[in-house]
């Protein structure tokens, strides 16, 4: 099934561009949490994401391997009734990716660049066989400056890339700008 890309800076209004997105398809959406409430305020920001979402969508939480998410999903006849599912947010993913590996030389940054490319080219394959149209929401970090640190910039350079494969493909691709989409794809 189809493929949506919704990118854009950070609280430039993806997110709610994805679920409007997602209750346009219809009323029953699987989404995808990556997110980790690992201090008040983040547990803030999901509690904050819950109460927008209606009583039809369920909710998985998954922090790295969304691949094996949608192969259970596509194996369990229970999903059949979902119309959409939404990922939020790959910038979450790829930061749990990175914070849960070492980086401090260039083979183990390269092990984990080939493991999250590998992850992400699964979840593209799983993606595509879903009856379900799937909606995945990234932050863009093209636009920024180069981070100061190493650790920044390991993490930028693995996003911008898993940025580009999803965008590839994706049947469509939203850029966002002060809460307004551009169709770029």
């Amino acid at each position: 099934m189809d493929i949506i890309f919704i990118t854009g800076g950070a609280r430039s209004g993806k997110s709610r561009f994805a679920e409007k997105k997602a209750r346009e398809i219809g009323e029953k959406v699987v989404y995808i949490a990556t997110a980790q409430a690992l201090d008040e305020e983040m547990a803030h920001r999901i509690s904050l994401h819950r109460q927008r979402r209606p009583g039809t969508w369920k909710t998985i939480e998954e922090q790295k391997y969304l691949s094996r998410v949608l192969k259970q999903m596509r194996n369990d006849a229970d999903f059949n009734e979902y119309s959409a599912v939404l990922i939020d947010c790959m910038a979450l993913l790829t930061s749990n990716w990175v914070c849960s590996a070492k980086i401090g030389d260039i083979r183990e940054r390269e092990a984990l660049r080939e493991s999250l490319i590998e992850e992400i080219e699964s979840l593209i394959k799983e993606a595509k066989t879903l009856r379900q149209k799937v909606i995945i929401v990234s932050n863009e970090v093209g636009l920024g400056l180069v981070p100061e640190y190493p650790l920044g910039r390991v993490y930028r350079d693995l996003l911008g890339e898993v940025n580009q494969i999803l965008a590839a493909a994706a049947d469509e691709v939203y850029f966002l700008i002060s809460g307004i989409p551009m169709k770029i794809k």
